[in-house]
């Protein structure tokens, strides 16, 4: 009889830290191990391709984009042993009971996300997550101004940094985001 402890994984950081690149080498190492995977990914992330998980390096991986959390439980396939749910920062807090509930049943779930919002505040359900997984990998960009380790997602609107209280979840990519590290990281207040 196969036994399988469920366990839940986390790869976070900022925006160009490589997250979904990660996440995407785990899942062919599952597949070359034939197991079963499936991947998840809110539809608001419309950047590349709908039906993929992409890497800003241009790495894919077949992909179900879903609105709400709850579509994971309603779309598993039956034999399913890896889940993934990729850009986990856009769903709310029903994804962790969720993921909490798949790996209870005995699933390996990767997910992956931004730790933290462009004001460097913490980005919805992932401090939890983060919390409640068996293993958290947080990888760091580069600095975009002076080349260290980043740790932060600059948002930029016409090239300066935005105002603290812009809305929080605007997709985009390279044209409006940046790594930074702490100290070149900046939003505007008053």
């Amino acid at each position: 009889m196969e036994h399988h402890i469920g366990s839940v994984e986390v790869i976070t950081g900022s925006m160009f830290c490589g997250k979904t690149e990660e996440l995407i080498r785990r899942l062919r190492r599952a597949t070359i191990a034939k197991q079963k995977v499936q991947v998840f990914k809110p539809a608001i992330d419309n950047r590349y391709n709908v039906g993929k998980v992409t890497s800003h390096a241009g790495d894919e991986f077949e992909a179900q984009p879903i609105q709400a959390a709850r579509e994971i439980l309603a779309a598993l396939e039956e034999g399913a042993t890896v889940v993934a749910i990729d850009e986990a920062q856009f769903f709310d807090d029903e994804i962790i009971r969720i993921v909490q509930q798949l790996a209870d049943r005995g699933l390996r779930v990767i997910v992956a996300g931004l730790d933290t919002d462009f004001r460097g505040e913490p980005f919805g359900p992932m401090p939890v997550l983060m919390a409640q997984a068996e293993r958290v990998d947080k990888l760091q960009a580069i600095c975009m101004v002076c080349g260290e380790p980043a740790t932060r997602t600059q948002r930029l609107v016409n090239g300066q940094p935005a105002h603290y209280n812009d809305p929080v979840v605007i997709v985009g990519a390279a044209e409006m985001y940046e790594a930074r590290c702490r100290q070149h990281h900046v939003v505007l207040r008053g």
